[in-house]
């Protein structure tokens, strides 16, 4: 050090200066370089999931009703986002968010016991980086509705098909390995929603979500963390989590006052919010559930960042009028019904997408197919894959095209009954959720997926006058279903029975490469036509239903 303090000494003063400038320079590149990446931030990659813990200070009897924590997350562009944290157990405290810009981020708590230094006034920062998963959430984002309001995409703008299956008991009752089977079996039949609801009820522990049941409830925390499992192994899978927080027709929910119905809501929704998610609520004609949700629902989604929220209806799609104002709604589902021996599915079917289809309600539309194999109204019958197969297209077809909603009976229920062995029995010894997910429907369901996968679905509108010479009766009649995209670059007819389709000249598009398509098996099939006057006849390669696919040429 002394030898090194005599050259200095022995510098000129001009070299001196400059070299003490050109220190104290290197020193402030190497504190910024500090600044710019700190040491034990903690890093999340983009549109994935950032967690803070926070300690009490302080017991709650009541945490739900006693205390409500809040986060203010500031984005490194200065933009600002406040979301509510949740009670997680003993004086443990979370929030969770899903950063959607690389960089620096800020957050600060408010809590409304202002006294808990714990909880309130208390700041951090993290780091967002790169995506780094390979799920189609973290690859594109978590999902929307498009400022199109006509169909939903991921946040970088992907567009996403809703092809969903029903299981609003699996997510609860069924073990992490059998939920994994669930999920790998559904992602790879192509579906990309599973619904399911969240309370009340048991799970696999035989633990219930809730205590102090109706009138003052809490939340079993361990019971929600197994929850946090499920909804990480679909997510992981592509799978969005579409949860119902409190169970459709249940006595239970029913028995919850409003109050209380809307702090467990407020809770799924602080505790899963970050996920990949969106929100259900079903509605029935006059119901007090309709005025119940609206409050509901409008006090905790009303102005506030949130995962889509959709409300449906299981009766009368009429009922979803009195919900396509209200700005938290994100989504509107109606229940496709089936053709019976006196009335034509499509018929029945017009009706209801034109119920809900209207200009007033701009919202995308999702089709709540039948359960499939469940009893049917004719005596000693079961819904066949082939209604539902009708019910899909004609959903999809009738309206904004957005996605569809399946149900299988046995996986819907999530039956676990196993029957007797018998060596000659397929899938004997498995419990009969297992042995329903193949059911032909759910793997025509995946079909679904793959024909709409390869074309500009969000883009498809009703065109009726594609059909020649058909009148909204004709059409009925003949169970045809037709719809385009604007300028007519791409056509869709369905045809439910008819072996022979005919179309207007005019309203094909130009120049096209037409092609059948398979909806029992999923294959392709070359199609010829038959010009007659101002129309082309299409004949079906074999009797069943068909869709036919016409792309403009070049």
């Amino acid at each position: 050090m002394n030898t090194f303090a005599a050259k200095m000494g022995n510098l000129p003063g001009l070299k001196w200066g400059l070299f003490c400038l050109l220190s104290s320079m290197l020193l402030g590149v190497f504190d910024l370089r500090a600044a710019a990446h700190p040491k034990n931030l903690p890093v999340v990659p983009k549109w994935e999931r950032f967690e803070h813990e926070f300690s009490s200070f302080a017991d709650y009897e009541h945490p739900l009703q006693d205390v409500r924590l809040t986060v203010q997350f500031t984005s490194p562009l200065g933009e600002t986002t406040r979301i509510d944290g949740f009670w997680d157990g003993g004086r443990t405290w979370r929030v969770r968010f899903s950063p959607n810009q690389p960089g620096r981020w800020k957050f600060k708590s408010t809590c409304s016991d202002a006294a808990n230094l714990g909880l309130n006034d208390q700041t951090g920062e993290f780091m967002c980086s790169a995506t780094l998963s390979q799920s189609r959430f973290y690859q594109h984002g978590l999902i929307r509705v498009a400022l199109d309001r006509q169909h939903l995409e991921h946040a970088d703008g992907t567009p996403f098909f809703w092809l969903a299956d029903t299981a609003w008991n699996g997510a609860r009752e069924s073990d992490p390995k059998n939920w994994e089977i669930y999920a790998l079996v559904r992602s790879s039949q192509n579906f990309s929603v599973a619904q399911w609801s969240a309370a009340p009820g048991v799970d696999d522990k035989g633990q219930s979500a809730l205590t102090g049941f109706p009138d003052r409830i809490g939340v079993n925390p361990d019971y929600f963390r197994r929850i946090d499992s499920k909804i990480a192994i679909l997510s992981q899978v592509g799978i969005l989590s579409a949860i119902a927080p409190l169970t459709p027709a249940s006595p239970e929910a029913s028995a919850l006052p409003d109050d209380q119905a809307a702090l467990l809501v407020r809770y799924v929704v602080a505790r899963w919010g970050a996920d990949p998610v969106a929100w259900l609520f079903p509605v029935e004609k006059g119901s007090r559930e309709m005025g119940r949700w609206r409050k509901i629902c409008h006090e905790v989604f009303a102005g506030a960042p949130h995962a889509p929220v959709l409300v449906y209806s299981t009766d009368d799609p009429q009922v979803l009028t009195e919900f396509g104002n209200e700005d938290w709604v994100d989504l509107l589902g109606f229940q496709v019904p089936l053709r019976s021996q006196d009335e034509s599915l499509v018929s029945a079917l017009g009706g209801a997408a034109n119920a809900i289809g209207s200009k007033s309600l701009p919202h995308p539309l999702i089709g709540f197919t039948p359960t499939e194999n469940a009893p049917s109204t004719q005596a000693g019958q079961r819904i066949s894959a082939a209604q539902i197969r009708q019910s899909a297209y004609g959903g999809l077809l009738s309206g904004q095209v957005t996605g569809i909603s399946y149900g299988g009976h046995g996986v819907a229920n999530w039956d676990t009954t196993v029957e007797p062995k018998a060596e000659d029995k397929l899938g004997a010894g498995l419990p009969l959720w297992h042995k329903s997910m193949f059911m032909p429907g759910a793997k025509q369901m995946g079909h679904i997926a793959n024909v709409l996968s390869a074309v500009d679905f969000w883009q498809l509108r009703p065109e009726p006058k594609l059909i020649a010479g058909a009148s909204n009766a004709a059409q009925v009649a003949r169970k045809v279903l037709a719809a385009s995209t604007p300028g007519k670059g791409l056509a869709l007819v369905y045809v439910a029975e008819d072996r022979m389709l005919e179309l207007a000249e005019d309203q094909l598009p130009h120049v096209p490469a037409v092609t059948w398509y398979n909806p029992r098996r999923g294959e392709n099939s070359p199609a010829v036509a038959v010009v007659v006057q101002h129309t082309c006849q299409f004949p079906t390669p074999e009797p069943g239903d068909w869709l036919l696919m016409l792309k403009a040429g070049k």
